[in-house]
């Protein structure tokens, strides 16, 4: 991806935990059937390689797992907060007029050669990871055992792993770095005023710190 140096985020621990707080990614893969991409939710285990592993499961009736049977490479995209940016909270608009909007964004691509993986104590091991990372701040958790054990059997025979060992990891976190001080604080104090921009407005204070620094 375009990568301008002042918004590259090279940390590998922060990039996970993008990962971990947005992890709907955009599966990417390229073979037989053309370009796919599907949204898929995703299970990060960062002790498993050296960058991290991902696993995730798709369909069986989804085509696309038979695109990477023989390790073809793929590509995992995770969003993370995102907003509009506009010229009005830019004390150079006020100045020069010479201003434009944008987008401000974080977002980490991954790459790594994937494997299909149908064993049946794989799949159980997968669904058991994701879905105790989503349900275990819930305060009466939902866990796999709820459900009938033959159920259980029969969804995973509808299912099909991946495990990605990531061999190529990227963050780009566009947080107005490149922008004088007066224009980020414009431009953070103009996110606080909008809903569910708190995070983005953080982002912008805290990337801005670092540059000061």
């Amino acid at each position: 991806m375009y990568q301008p140096p002042h918004f590259r985020e090279d940390d590998l621990a922060t990039q996970h935990a993008l990962i971990r707080v947005h992890p709907l990614g955009l599966l990417v893969t390229s073979g037989a059937s053309g370009l796919l991409a599907n949204p898929v939710p995703f299970h990060l285990d960062a002790e498993a390689s050296a960058k991290g592993t991902l696993r995730l499961h798709l369909a069986r009736a989804n085509g696309q797992w038979k695109d990477i049977r023989d390790g073809a490479p793929v590509l995992a995209v995770f969003q993370g907060a995102d907003s509009y940016v506009t010229p009005s909270w830019y004390q150079t608009k006020r100045e020069t007029g010479k201003v434009v909007p944008t987008w401000n964004y974080a977002i980490v691509q991954a790459r790594g050669p994937a494997r299909i993986v149908e064993d049946a104590g794989w799949l159980l091991s997968q669904i058991n990871a994701i879905t105790g990372q989503h349900e275990g701040g819930r305060s009466v958790p939902w866990s796999v055992g709820d459900a009938p054990e033959d159920f259980i059997r029969a969804q995973l025979k509808g299912i099909v792993g991946v495990e990605i060992e990531i061999a190529g990891i990227e963050g780009k976190w566009k947080v107005s770095q490149n922008r004088p001080a007066a224009d980020r604080e414009g431009v953070a104090a103009g996110l606080d005023e909008m809903p569910g921009q708190d995070h983005m407005a953080e982002l912008v204070r805290h990337y801005g710190a670092l540059r000061n620094t």
